[in-house]
Parts: C-alpha cells; sequence; structure tokens
C-alpha cells in the first residue's frame, strides 16, 4: 500500500490481517493524496484537512524522493488543527503525545514520516507492525505492464503466497497476473463504524487521529475486529 498520512482506521484493519506490510513507494507521487494529507473534525461544522507541505511536491517524482518542506512547522500545523479537541475528546492528550512522538526527531522524507505515523499508531492499538519498502525490493520495474502486475510481482519476489488489499481496489488485479506469480489474492471489506463524538457531528471516515480523540485503544481494536472482513479474492477477480 502507498504510505499514508495518519490514515483512516480501515487502514490499520488491514495492517492487523498481514504479516508483512510492503509501503509501496516506487510509482509517481500523487498531489493532494492521502500521501501527504488527511482529515479531522472542523472546529465548527464537517471537517478541515491536517497536511504535509512538500518541498518538491509534483507529479515528476516517485513516492520515495518526495521531501518535507517544513518539519517543525508541519508538526506545529497539525497539533494547532485539532487543539480544538482539548475539552470534548476524552483521549486527547493522548492523541497529542501519540503525534508529538512521530514528530520527535526531524526528517525529511515523507515516506519515512507516514510510515512513523503507522508505526506509532500500531503500537498504541497493539498491532504488530512488520514493514519494509517497496524500493528495497529486487524488481525489474520495466516488466511491469499494468499498475495490477506490482502486488503479484513484489509478493512473489518476497516469497509471500497470500496478498492483501483493499476491496475497493480490487477492479485493477487480474487473475492471470497471480496466478503467474503463484500468489492467491484476498481483499479486506471495511464497513465505517460509528462512534460518539461529542457535541461534534459525527463524519466518517476521517483520519484514525479522529478514532482515538473519542475511544480508548481497546475500543479501536474493537471496531477493527467487529468491522473488517476478509474476502477470498478468488470469488472476486475474473
Amino acid at each position: 500500500m502507498q504510505p499514508y498520512f495518519f490514515p483512516y482506521l480501515g487502514h490499520f484493519a488491514l495492517i492487523a490481517s498481514c504479516d508483512q506490510w510492503v509501503v509501496f513507494d516506487v510509482t509517481q507521487y500523487t498531489h493532494r493524496s492521502w500521501i501527504s494529507r488527511n482529515r479531522v473534525l472542523h472546529p465548527q461544522k464537517g471537517w478541515n484537512y491536517i497536511n504535509v507541505p512538500l518541498s518538491n511536491g509534483s507529479t515528476s517524482i516517485t513516492i520515495a524522493d518526495a521531501r518535507v518542506a517544513d518539519f517543525n512547522g508541519t508538526r506545529d500545523s497539525l497539533l494547532g488543527r485539532i487543539s480544538h479537541y482539548r475539552r470534548p475528546a476524552p483521549y486527547y492528550r493522548e492523541v497529542v503525545a501519540l503525534v508529538e512522538r512521530v514528530f520527535q526527531v526531524p526528517c525529511e522524507s515523507l515516506v519515512e514520516l507516514d510510515m512513523r505515523s503507522l508505526s506509532e499508531v500500531c503500537s498504541y492499538l497493539g498491532i504488530a507492525w512488520s514493514a519494509r519498502r517497496a524500493s528495497s525490493v529486487e524488481l525489474d520495474a520495466a516488466a511491469i505492464e499494468h499498475a495490477g502486475q506490482w502486488a503479484p510481482r513484489i509478493s512473489q519476489a518476497l516469497g509471500a503466497s497470500e496478498y492483501l488489499n483493499p476491496l475497493g481496489g480490487a477492479a485493477i488485479f487480474r487473475r492471470e497476473d497471480f496466478d503467474a506469480a503463484g500468489v492467491r489474492p484476498a481483499f479486506l471489506a471495511f464497513e465505517a463504524p460509528v462512534y460518539d463524538t461529542g457535541r461534534y457531528a459525527f463524519e466518517p471516515n476521517l483520519s484514525i487521529l479522529d478514532v482515538l480523540m473519542w475511544n480508548d485503544p481497546a475500543q479501536a481494536r474493537a471496531m477493527i475486529d467487529r468491522h473488517a472482513t476478509v474476502l477470498d479474492g478468488g470469488a472476486i477477480l475474473n
């Protein structure tokens, strides 16, 4: 999966269902995507973006090459964007401490920052986190003919027997590519949970930061267990 910045709960449901997580950092960077931004509740109504400004944000670079423009400024902006949770949210202090751990040591790499956010949240939730970057896998990129071939080829290179992907991305894959790689596809369906957000109107699929503001780790893990279902890819792909 591409590296995302404090992604939604379903992303962590996917991680919790995997033995090895591969950070897909080898393709073109996409501007205004979940790679460098996400959403939290707005102080008045609806939702608001949290984001990581880049010094080289362009579609001419790969995800691995994306560089954070102002590390300390990004941290301060993020903490400011979630400061309105202070009074109503019961776990505000815990979430602020988590964010501060992610930003404890300065870095320029967006991928590294995103991986830190995933790692710290997984640690907080008690989810096993074993990850590597796709750019570290020896693979002939020139032999990739379409986007759906990356997953089976990387899985094959790592000696994996099964590959798990969000159900919403199933359309890019072809059964024959998995068959050729000797890899079994599977898909994760995730139904967005509804939880109490105090005086704010609930907004679905916000950043994990919103979930953790209102729910302790045990409650968040219970949501993952209740709302995630792994489906056999053989019954889905043509």
